[in-house]
């Protein structure tokens, strides 16, 4: 009998370096991200001067390089002869309340304070201090914004700051994959925001295919990556959302796949197999990401889809289509069935937007003579498969 460990040193004949494959690796070269790169750090420039800057919005699918470009930036000016400003990045799944951001703030510039005990007013008043004692102003990296559950306390508190500050000021800068997630906010705190924006595309398969290739030569061992396994890696990521993490995942599955069996080459047949437990995979992360109505929604769409009702209708392009008007009556029926107040359908349009911008649906509005003008819809990944991941988290079925 094999000991359970005998392979944990073994030297790997498929991978030089996993490490370069990880969706958390950030590499010097961002292909296809200059732009994006330029246009951030323009619109920080005058923050890094010691000046009141505008705040600025970033949006994009998931794996569309958003963070990656953020943080080749703060690299980049953390390298600066820089002395009136400071840049902190927060990852708001983790600091996801306005207390713990601010006692993130503190934790990365004021160490000796950051303990717990000191209440809310204590510290933003020390963060106030420390950036008027000699006029910096702080630029606020808010990760996945969208998530921070008293975001209108939050953003009202940064913003109003500068009211506050006498000499110096205070700058934030939101990542979000929602590009309507502002129209959750309070008036009060859309009034204090002045702000720029910048959009992520998703990549197409061309582009990643090279982004593959890029990461290929330091994180495969040479020459056991076949061109048919990038090409498919990219070509399904691409068809699915346009994610460089998706089409990562993939390719490091398919490589894990050769390795167990022995093989000396990974090919379209191991990325073939390997998809669709990267797929799950990602599914699953976006899906338990979501807001709960916007779960309940998808939860529709995945109910309706499955049911072949007199609902489906075909698009022009031959695939399965759903009225918009369906899935909200849909919606409604399960919300009430989960003892929740369903959203009003000005709300549901907004759910919408942000599930079409973040890849989990498709959709397109109709030609005249189908119910008037209406949204047809159909989901990005398998009804069954999203049906079975949201069902694991409801108390009770629809």
């Amino acid at each position: 009998m094999a000991e359970p460990f005998d392979d944990i040193f073994k030297e790997s004949k498929i991978f030089a370096n996993k490490e370069i494959l990880s969706p958390h690796y950030i590499p010097h070269n961002l292909l296809f991200r200059d732009r994006q790169i330029q246009e951030i750090a323009k619109y920080i420039t005058p923050s890094l001067r010691g000046e009141r800057g505008r705040n600025l919005f970033i949006y994009g699918k998931t794996g569309t390089g958003k963070t990656s470009c953020m943080k080749n930036v703060i690299d980049r000016v953390r390298n600066l002869p820089i002395s009136k400003a400071r840049i902190t990045y927060i990852n708001c799944r983790i600091y996801n309340s306005r207390y713990r951001v601010l006692h993130k703030i503190v934790g990365d510039n004021m160490p000796l304070y950051a303990k717990r005990g000191y209440g809310m007013s204590d510290i933003y008043e020390k963060v106030i201090n420390w950036i008027e004692e000699d006029g910096k102003v702080l630029v606020i990296v808010l990760d996945e914004i969208d998530v921070v559950k008293d975001l209108d306390d939050l953003i009202y508190t940064l913003t109003r700051a500068n009211s506050d500050i006498k000499a110096g000021g205070i700058t934030i800068v939101g990542i979000s994959n929602k590009v309507s997630f502002k129209d959750d906010l309070d008036p009060r705190s859309l009034s204090t925001l002045y702000e720029n924006e910048l959009a992520f595309s998703p990549y197409d398969s061309n582009e990643l295919s090279l982004i593959l290739k890029e990461r290929i030569e330091e994180g495969f061992r040479k020459g056991v990556v076949d061109q048919s396994a990038i090409n498919l890696s990219a070509a399904i990521a691409a068809k699915d959302s346009g994610d460089a993490r998706l089409a990562l995942k993939i390719l490091t599955k398919a490589g894990e796949v050769a390795e167990e069996r022995g093989l000396e080459v990974v090919t379209g047949v191991e990325v073939q197999e390997a998809a669709k437990s990267a797929e799950d995979e990602i599914a699953y992360e976006v899906i338990n990401t979501l807001p709960e109505h916007q779960r309940l929604i998808v939860y529709a769409i995945s109910l309706l889809s499955i049911s072949g009702s007199k609902y489906k209708r075909l698009s022009t392009e031959g695939e399965m289509y759903l009225f918009s008007g369906d899935i909200y009556d849909k919606y409604v029926s399960i919300s009430r069935s989960l003892e929740k107040e369903p959203k009003s359908s000005r709300w549901y349009r907004k759910y919408i937007a942000d599930l079409n911008m973040q890849g989990i649906i498709l959709s397109y509005e109709s030609g005249k003579g189908i119910r008037g003008h209406t949204k047809l819809i159909k989901l990005a990944y398998s009804p069954e498969r999203i049906r079975d991941i949201i069902e694991k988290t409801l108390t009770k079925g629809a």
